[in-house]
């Protein structure tokens, strides 16, 4: 039987306020859910992973450059990657939330260089539930009858989220995004915008960044890594690139198309790329290799 022991990690003066966390849990009365452990040990906390999910990151404060804001996040993750190297199971199915995560995954995964790199992933999924809310939203459906939206690149405002290949089921028939929405002008602009801006609209109206939905894009990433996506459908994952899908450079973690069986991902195929999607991809390829290069530079590689 499935069930789930979770290590909860953070700095000492935080364990006070951990221990309220585990209060919440435990009155959760989670089915799978078998013990809860705090701690501000890595040697506890990263013992023999299944999965680590790293939420901790630097926030970009006012006046900070994005070089300094990457050089902390640099020493954060050089840090946890070397913690999963030494004592996490090297099968550890790892997820970076903490931004900006695609390069942050990438230093965790070089920190932890006996664990493969496919197992090292990072959330776009936030970003891919916001984009088919909007579209179920538009054409006045659940959001279970969108599938196969895309968000290509960097979990950044260069993100391009992607309907070409995206289905509305309407009435019983499945339609292609842009027939179902009538309204292509919407699609190539107010769309995208509102999805690559939704986290900052978010903490300007409740002060604070995402919680409840990125917390639950979090267990669908979690969940689909375990149990496979549904034939026919495939969801967005920021992963390793290898330079030989869709022209995206090797040695990024970007955000693709993807489909898991047995626990492993494989970038989805053979899409059409038309013209205004290839330009918006390489504008967020551009910025990741940026990141990476500054990135690498502070770690030292």
């Amino acid at each position: 039987m499935l069930f789930i022991i979770l290590l909860l990690l953070d700095i000492t003066p935080m364990l006070p306020v951990l221990d309220g966390v585990v209060m919440e849990l435990q009155d959760c009365a989670l089915p799978l859910l078998r013990d809860i452990i705090p701690t501000d040990k890595e040697e506890v906390a990263f013992k023999d992973l299944d999965a680590a999910i790293l939420v901790g990151s630097m926030p970009r404060k006012d006046g900070m450059e994005r070089k300094d804001l990457l050089k902390a996040n640099v020493a954060i993750f050089k840090s946890q990657g070397a913690a999963l190297e030494k004592y996490a199971k090297k099968t550890v199915k790892v997820l970076v939330v903490g931004n900006p995560a695609n390069t942050n995954c990438l230093i965790a995964a070089k920190s932890a260089p006996s664990i493969p790199k496919e197992n090292f992933s990072c959330l776009t999924r936030l970003d891919h539930n916001r984009a088919r809310s909007q579209v179920a939203m538009r054409c006045a459906v659940p959001a279970t009858h969108v599938r196969n939206v895309i968000i290509w690149g960097n979990h950044s405002s260069t993100q391009y989220p992607d309907v070409h290949h995206c289905l509305v089921n309407m009435s019983g028939s499945e339609l292609a995004c842009f027939d179902a929405v009538k309204d292509d002008a919407w699609l190539k602009g107010d769309f995208i915008a509102t999805v690559q801006q939704r986290g900052a609209a978010v903490i300007k109206a409740r002060k604070l960044s995402s919680a409840m939905s990125a917390a639950k894009a979090i267990c669908d990433h979690m969940r689909d890594i375990w149990t496979g996506t549904a034939d026919g459908e495939f969801i967005s994952m920021g992963v390793y690139s290898s330079g030989n899908s869709y022209g995206v450079p090797d040695d990024l973690i970007y955000s693709f198309p993807v489909q898991i069986k047995d626990k492993t991902w494989k970038i989805v195929e053979g899409l059409a790329i038309n013209s205004f999607s290839q330009t918006k991809m390489d504008a967020t390829a551009a910025e990741l290799i940026e990141e990476r290069d500054t990135a690498v530079a502070f770690l030292g590689v």
